[in-house]
């Protein structure tokens, strides 16, 4: 069923010109997005892209003994499933919804038509997909070279970014998962932060507390990334 329209839920959808967000609307299906959801596995053929509204979706590279690690985080910003439209259909990373909420998702065939059109659609997620693709690299970059409180900064504030609010429903298993750590050093990182009084952590849900104190303590590893976002995608999507 054709949804109303609310461009202004995802961002890549608000930045579309008025004659594609017509043409695009009709074919949107609004969904729930779970908690734990995989939107897409490794190696399986893509059918949708996802654009996330209040969902938060963790891109992670699985190894062969079954541990993984974050590459990506996606939210209202943005989208899930480039490989799609770049042509590939498969990827060897999972999809995992991070934080439950709501999105749209778009057939694999619409999309690739929008695609081909080689108007504003495609320039949009062209410009998108070197913007994941920064914060891919320098993800990569964090993990290898910062501290652990470092890389949970970094990765609270990305999470921000792409809620609204300032609570991040959670376990600290969960955030191990992501960043690729064990879990005894997420819990180190946590109290820490939590000692600086900069979040409090209960149950499963992290309150962030003082948010300039997080962007003080965070390696540049975030303002690399936010400021990628803000220079390649349109004014409104500043995060």
């Amino acid at each position: 069923m054709p949804i109303a329209p609310d461009p202004s839920a995802n961002h890549l959808l608000a930045s579309l010109p008025p004659d594609e967000w017509t043409r695009i609307a009709p074919l949107l299906e609004a969904v729930e997005l779970r908690l734990g959801q995989v939107l897409y596995e490794s190696g399986n053929k893509m059918t949708h892209v996802y654009f996330p509204t209040t969902a938060i979706v963790s891109l992670l590279y699985v190894l062969e003994n079954g541990s993984s690690a974050e590459i990506a985080v996606v939210g209202h910003e943005g989208v899930v499933g480039i490989s799609l439209f770049m042509g590939g259909e498969t990827t060897p990373s999972r999809a995992v919804v991070q934080s439950a909420g709501k999105g749209y998702r778009l057939r694999g065939p619409w999309i690739k038509e929008e695609f081909a059109r080689s108007g504003p659609v495609m320039h949009l997620m062209l410009r998108y997909t070197q913007a994941l693709i920064t914060q891919m690299a320098q993800t990569a970059v964090c993990n290898r070279h910062h501290t652990l409180d470092q890389q949970l900064c970094r990765w609270l504030l990305l999470s921000l970014d792409r809620l609204k609010g300032d609570d991040l429903v959670m376990t600290q298993e969960l955030i191990a998962n992501m960043l690729g750590v064990r879990r005894e050093g997420v819990t180190e990182a946590a109290v820490k932060l939590q000692k600086l009084k900069l979040i409090r952590y209960t149950r499963g849900r992290i309150t962030v507390l003082d948010r300039t104190g997080l962007e003080e303590r965070v390696c540049e590893c975030y303002a690399v990334v936010k400021k990628e976002y803000d220079r390649l995608l349109p004014p409104q999507l500043a995060q």
